[in-house]
C-alpha cells in the first residue's frame, strides 16, 4: 500500500469522481479478464449507484484517495442494518492494484461491524479469485451460490409462461408500501435479516426505474416479492425472496413481461433447479457465478441461513 494514501468518507464532491471509478475500474476488470465491459452506458448513468446508495446510506461511502494526484484509488459502498453490516459495490482503479487498496477498505468495514456487534455479508464474483481471497483472508465464508443468467425477453409477454406458475401468477399484483412489514417479516423469517427501508425505498420508485411485484399465498398474505431495475447503468430483476418455487417462477414470468424486448440479468441460486432449469426454457443463459459469503459478528460462528428462493442483486446491494 502506498504511504501517502488517504481513507476517508466521500462527499457531494466526490459523486462525479465516484461514479467515474465505478465505470472505468469495473469495464477494465471485466475486459481484462472475461474480454467485455459491463458498463455500456456512460459514467454520468452510472451516477445512478452514487445517488441510490446514498439516498439509503447518507455519508457511508469510503474512498481512498492519492492526493498526489488528486485520484481515487478505490472507493466501497458500507449498509449497516440492525441484523447486518452489508459490504456493497467495491472498486479499485486499475492503476492501483495490488498495492492494498481493497484491503485497508475491507478492513475498515469490518471494523465498523465488529464495533457494532455485527456480521457482515457481501456477495462477489466466484469468477474474480483475487476478490475471494481478499474476503477469505479476511475471514468471510461461503453460505449460497448463484449463477448469473441473462435473459433476452421476448417482445410478447405470452412467451413467458408455465403451466406450474399459472396459478400462482394470477396472484402476482405491484407492491405497495402497506406491504413493507409483511416483507420484512418475510425476509426476517428467510435470510434473518431486516432492511425495511430498503423495501419501501425499492416499492417507492424514486427514480421510475425500479417496479416490484408480490405474489399473494392463497389465505391473500405476502408470499414473496421480487423487484426490478431498468436503467441505463443497472437492468437487473432482484432483489427477491419467496417461499418456494412455483412462486419465484410466477414472479419472474411476471416480472420479465413488464419488459418486452429488453435483456436482464437474474442471479439466481444454483441449489434451486425448477427455477434455474426454467429460465432455460425461456432461453435465458448463463454469464457469471456469485458467492454468498458471510463474516461472523464477534465471538460468533454461526453462518447465514437461507430458505425460500432469493434472488440477490447490485443494485441495491444490502442483503
Amino acid at each position: 500500500m502506498l504511504d501517502d494514501l488517504i481513507l476517508r468518507t466521500a462527499g457531494p464532491d466526490d459523486a462525479n469522481r465516484l461514479a467515474e471509478l465505478i465505470h472505468r475500474s469495473t469495464n477494465a476488470w471485466y475486459r481484462d479478464k472475461l474480454g467485455h465491459e459491463v458498463f455500456s452506458c456512460s459514467p454520468a448513468d452510472v451516477r445512478l449507484f452514487v445517488d441510490t446508495y446514498e439516498a439509503l446510506d447518507p455519508g457511508r461511502c469510503l474512498v481512498v484517495e492519492d492526493p498526489g494526484v488528486c485520484t481515487l484509488a478505490g472507493s466501497c459502498f458500507v449498509h449497516p442494518r440492525s441484523t447486518h453490516v452489508s459490504l456493497g459495490i467495491l472498486n479499485v482503479d486499475a492503476a492501483y492494484f495490488g498495492k492494498g487498496v481493497a484491503r485497508q477498505l475491507v478492513q475498515a468495514i469490518t471494523d465498523q461491524a465488529d464495533a457494532l456487534g455485527l456480521p457482515t455479508r457481501l456477495v462477489s464474483s466466484a469468477m474474480n479469485l483475487d476478490s475471494y481471497s481478499l474476503y477469505s483472508r479476511a475471514g468471510f465464508v461461503p453460505y449460497a451460490f448463484f449463477q448469473d443468467m441473462l435473459m433476452s425477453i421476448p417482445d410478447h409477454e405470452s412467451a413467458i409462461d408455465d403451466p406450474v406458475a399459472q396459478d400462482a401468477r394470477q396472484r402476482v399484483r405491484s407492491a405497495t408500501q402497506d406491504d413493507v412489514s409483511a416483507l420484512t417479516a418475510l425476509e426476517a423469517e428467510h435470510l434473518g435479516i431486516a432492511r425495511p427501508d430498503d423495501l419501501s425505498y425499492l416499492i417507492s420508485n424514486v427514480n421510475g426505474a425500479w417496479h416490484t411485484l408480490v405474489v399473494e399465498d392463497e389465505a391473500g398474505s405476502p408470499s414473496g416479492y421480487l423487484a426490478a431495475i431498468d436503467h441505463p447503468a443497472s437492468r437487473i430483476i432482484g432483489p427477491g425472496l419467496a417461499c418456494d418455487e412455483a412462486a419465484m417462477i410466477a414472479l419472474i414470468a411476471a416480472q420479465l413481461g413488464q419488459h418486452p424486448g429488453q435483456t436482464m440479468l437474474l442471479v439466481v441460486p444454483a441449489d434451486r433447479p425448477e427455477v434455474v432449469c426454467q429460465l432455460y426454457r425461456w432461453g435465458a443463459r448463463n454469464c457469471e457465478t456469485h458467492v454468498a459469503q458471510c463474516r461472523p459478528a464477534p465471538g460468533s460462528s454461526v453462518k447465514p441461513r437461507v430458505s425460500g428462493v432469493f434472488l440477490p442483486t447490485f443494485m441495491p446491494e444490502t442483503a
